[in-house]
């Protein structure tokens, strides 16, 4: 089995890098270039993709296309999308939420990528569908009953229906549209939604995947067949040169305890096939990038979730949770104020290459100069993190 490997480009190192106040370290590792088939990075500093719902009717409009294109300018080598739904019934739970289908969104995302590329960026759409997830931020419901694997939200928790044989098949093929919509569009790269106890994530896991049929199972790949048939139809419809990132996590909203893969080998039947099926770059979501994934193997210092998926894989991946901030992202839904805290512990794994791109999202969140401020050295300029910046675009 071979498995694409990740190379680095010629480009020149920027002439202002230097050692940060946030560190006694260099940055150096964290802004090497990178580049895969297409796409070719200036640093390793990806922009997570973050839900804003900021627009209306499912339209991304001119806020929408400045907030974007304010990271762009200030050195994010790679901006990835909030979630943006596909062409399927339910696949929202937010009526704000932009689609990536149907000619007024599609232009509306035109005109966020023309915006992000005249200012020298990269970016990419974060694919989505929701499957039976309930949204505690607003009281809307679609008009149509939500599907997922076997009709749960959790285990013993029923909300929805059960999707058929051909509800499935319809969700593959939607995916492969937007996919080819977003290459359509210029964009530089897709990446599918498949962690956080959203759709692709409850086939995953065995608590909502109940099903008989080809896309249950009892093991982790044989509820992973669903995904493989998301990425292959996404490839297909891509093209080979078009890289591919699918997000993953092992923890769930529903759950935070849940790991899907408590073992390597089974982490390897997780990941494996959906690379062989054409993923170019693995996105590990995790709540905080400095916990190891298997300490009881390689100890408190060990792999955290990007690690180990590089290395059973051999694919390229990104690492996020917590980055620059002393609180992980559920204290933040829970009212709690962020602090800048010291990026010593990432450049030390970015320098070992323990992963290939690290995504930060709420520090780029609520400042779009967050990068340009790290390259400066100024810790006395970087914001706390404050719940009330989901509120807004900034």
């Amino acid at each position: 089995m071979v498995f694409p490997r990740v190379h680095e480009t010629s480009i020149e190192q920027p002439f202002f890098l230097k050692v940060s106040a946030m560190t006694s370290l260099s940055l150096s590792p964290v802004f090497r270039p990178f580049k895969i088939k297409t796409l070719t990075l200036k640093n390793r500093i990806v922009m997570a993709p973050m839900t804003r719902s900021f627009s209306p009717d499912g339209i991304p409009g001119e806020d929408v296309a400045t907030y974007y294109k304010r990271r762009a300018e200030n050195e994010v080598g790679l901006i990835l999308s909030e979630g943006t739904v596909i062409d399927r019934p339910a696949s929202r739970n937010d009526p704000n939420v932009p689609f990536f289908h149907g000619a007024d969104a599609l232009n509306g995302w035109k005109h966020v990528i023309d915006e992000v590329h005249s200012v020298g960026g990269k970016m990419g759409p974060q694919i989505w569908h929701v499957g039976s997830m309930e949204n505690p931020m607003t009281t809307w419901e679609p008009t149509v009953p939500v599907e997922s694997p076997s009709g749960l939200l959790a285990p013993g928790k029923p909300r929805g229906k059960a999707m058929s044989e051909e509800d499935i098949a319809d969700t593959i093929a939607a995916y492969a549209r937007a996919a080819a919509d977003a290459k359509q569009l210029g964009f530089d790269v897709v990446e599918i939604h498949g962690a956080h106890g959203y759709l692709i994530d409850q086939f995953f896991w065995a608590g909502t995947n109940q099903r008989s049929d080809h896309y249950g199972g009892s093991t982790i790949e044989e509820r992973s067949r669903f995904a493989v048939h998301v990425v292959r139809a996404v490839r297909q419809a891509a093209g080979e040169d078009f890289p591919i990132i699918l997000r993953l996590s092992q923890w769930k909203q529903q759950d935070y305890t849940v790991r899907l893969a408590d073992t390597p080998d089974r982490m390897r039947a997780w990941l494996a096939p959906m690379v062989e099926a054409g993923v170019d770059i693995l996105d590990c979501s995790q709540r905080r990038f400095g916990v190891p994934e298997f300490p009881e193997i390689d100890g408190p210092d060990g792999l955290n979730f990007a690690g180990w998926a590089k290395k059973l894989t051999g694919a390229a991946t990104i690492s996020v949770g917590s980055v620059g901030l002393d609180r992980d992202i559920a204290t933040s839904f829970e009212g709690e104020t962020s602090a800048p805290t010291s990026l010593d512990g990432l450049i030390q794994r970015m320098e070992r290459d323990e992963f290939d791109l690290i995504a930060v999202g709420r520090a780029l969140l609520g400042d779009p100069r967050w990068v340009t401020k790290v390259l400066a050295g100024d810790p006395e300029a970087l914001k706390h993190f404050s719940p009330e910046a989901l509120a807004e675009l900034v």
